[in-house]
């Protein structure tokens, strides 16, 4: 589809895609058409204009998501475009705006928001290079680094020393940039940008320096916290985490695998879980909580029923929740606010198929996205899931990977998902005629690929068919066998990895002494 253009920005594109002729003219520039020559730019990945356009930028603020976003001028969104051109070029601008000689009194800028650019699979900037959001932590910290000692070595106007610019980002910390972030935040208050982080995320880090750099991060500001994989936080530690710091404005919490484990519980954990419960509750603004394979097998209301905001987000998957669990989520005052709901690893038609239903009925009339992965759903329990779903007319998103579902099966609810109006996005299971008789689910990894891919493919084509037939060709349909897509894992795919190869070779070290000694 071709988006429309404004002949303003026909206008901005023709000037922007000389660059030299740009760089030379921006002096003359009305101020007001800085953001407009700012998309051309982006759209047209021209890099030097980029670059020219931040260091000289006129106005107050300079937000990211707004300026990347639909305008009159042109529509189409282009803050999911993490053009690697393009994020470099902005962020050397935003240091040269610092350094450019020109009086103080020019200098407008008082805040920069990074925080509305998205993260995607697909991209579609010329270049293919993408810029993610580790390597935008990792470029802004640099600069402020570098920023820092340029002032101090060089004969700069005293009124460079003047400019404060309040960078907002969404970082994203690992062992392998750890120590630069943590050297820009210790010297935020002498850089004239200085890293105000909104959202954090932290992987592949020991206890000791996650503690330590949340508290450099000044945590009552931020909104997002994602402890996830190599971070090996415990319930002792969370405990100790609400403890010693403050979250005034956390909207979202999402916390590593084997957080809880109710199997080992003593008395004192039981106590603990209580008082995180009561921190949480503590957290007026948190809407969205991710605690996935953790076991918290008949706990779930003693660790939300003291949040005084009901959840939009819940993701539960692989918890081990009991039908208890399943009534008192059902019966909450979160079922009816629930926007995104993930109960993924639950046999919810063996153990508790009608509070189940009862759960999806209140949260209908809001519910966006649902993800019903390894839950057993088979050909039987299609009618009453299509019963289920049917007032659930808001929902863009359903992910049901590794349920044993027929072919059959699947073309019956594909007919009835082509009557949801807002619906975008699919995720179905290989069909479980297309694996060898007898297989067992939920599958493991190891068979997982060892089926019939032509007659996968056949199947796939009948299902597109579907949707096209009814017009639905903007829903897109997938079967991703290992998972959905993450930005932020791809990003840091190498580091995790090198990181999981370590902790089994060192796990292998030490049974092998272990069988030494015995020996």
């Amino acid at each position: 589809r071709t988006t429309m253009k404004s002949l303003r920005f026909i206008s901005a594109e023709a000037f922007v895609s000389n660059a030299e002729f740009a760089r030379k003219s921006l002096r003359a520039v009305a101020h007001d058409l800085f953001p407009l020559l700012f998309k051309a730019s982006y759209l047209l990945e021209q890099g030097e204009v980029i670059h020219d356009l931040v260091e000289n930028w006129p106005l107050f603020d300079f937000n990211m998501g707004k300026l990347l976003g639909a305008t009159l001028d042109y529509e189409e969104d282009l803050s999911h475009r993490t053009c690697s051109v393009c994020l470099e070029s902005c962020l050397t601008g935003l240091r040269d705006y610092v350094l450019n000689q020109s009086s103080p009194y020019m200098k407008k800028l008082k805040v920069v928001d990074l925080t509305g650019i998205k993260d995607v699979e697909v991209q579609f900037c010329k270049c293919k290079k993408t810029m993610g959001r580790w390597a935008r932590t990792q470029l802004l910290s640099k600069l402020c680094s570098d920023l820092l000692v340029y002032l101090q070595q060089a004969q700069c106007n005293p009124g460079t020393f003047e400019v404060s610019i309040n960078v907002l980002i969404d970082l994203f910390v690992t062992e392998r940039n750890y120590e630069l972030v943590v050297q820009a935040l210790l010297k935020k208050c002498s850089c004239p940008l200085k890293i105000c982080c909104v959202a954090f995320r932290s992987d592949n880090l020991t206890l000791q320096k996650f503690f330590y750099i949340i508290k450099l991060t000044d945590p009552s500001l931020l909104r997002k916290l994602e402890i996830v994989h190599n971070v090996h936080l415990e319930m002792e530690h969370l405990e100790m985490l609400f403890n010693s710091i403050h979250f005034p404005l956390l909207m979202s919490l999402t916390l590593p695998a084997r957080t809880f484990n109710v199997r080992r519980f003593t008395a004192t954990d039981e106590q603990m879980l209580t008082n995180i419960g009561e921190k949480m509750g503590e957290m007026t603004q948190l809407t969205e909580l991710s605690v996935s394979f953790s076991i918290l097998t008949g706990r779930i209301q003693k660790l939300l029923s003291p949040l005084k905001t009901p959840l939009k987000m819940l993701d539960v998957s692989n918890c081990s929740l009991n039908h208890a669990d399943m009534a008192f989520l059902a019966n909450s005052f979160h079922a009816n606010n629930l926007e995104a709901l993930d109960l993924s690893g639950h046999d919810i038609p063996e153990l508790y198929p009608s509070t189940f239903f009862k759960l999806l009925s209140h949260c209908s009339s809001v519910l966006r996205s649902l993800t019903l992965e390894d839950c057993n759903i088979q050909d039987t329990h299609v009618n009453m899931l299509i019963l289920g779903l049917s007032p659930c007319q808001k929902l863009q998103e359903f992910k049901f990977i590794g349920n044993p579902l027929s072919s059959q099966a699947l073309k019956h609810l594909f007919t009835f998902l082509c009557e949801l109006p807002m619906l975008k996005n699919v995720e179905f299971p290989v069909p479980r005629d297309c694996y060898p008789i007898g297989i067992t689910y939920p599958i493991d990894d190891a068979s997982v690929c060892r089926f019939d891919h032509q007659k996968y493919e056949r199947v796939a084509e009948e299902l597109n068919l579907i949707l096209l037939q009814a017009n639905r060709d903007d829903v897109k349909a997938s079967t991703p066998l290992f998972g959905s897509y993450d930005a932020a894992v791809q990003e840091t795919n190498n580091e995790l990895g090198a990181y999981l190869i370590k902790s089994f070779k060192e796990t292998l070290e030490k049974f092998t002494s272990s069988f030494n000694k015995m020996s």
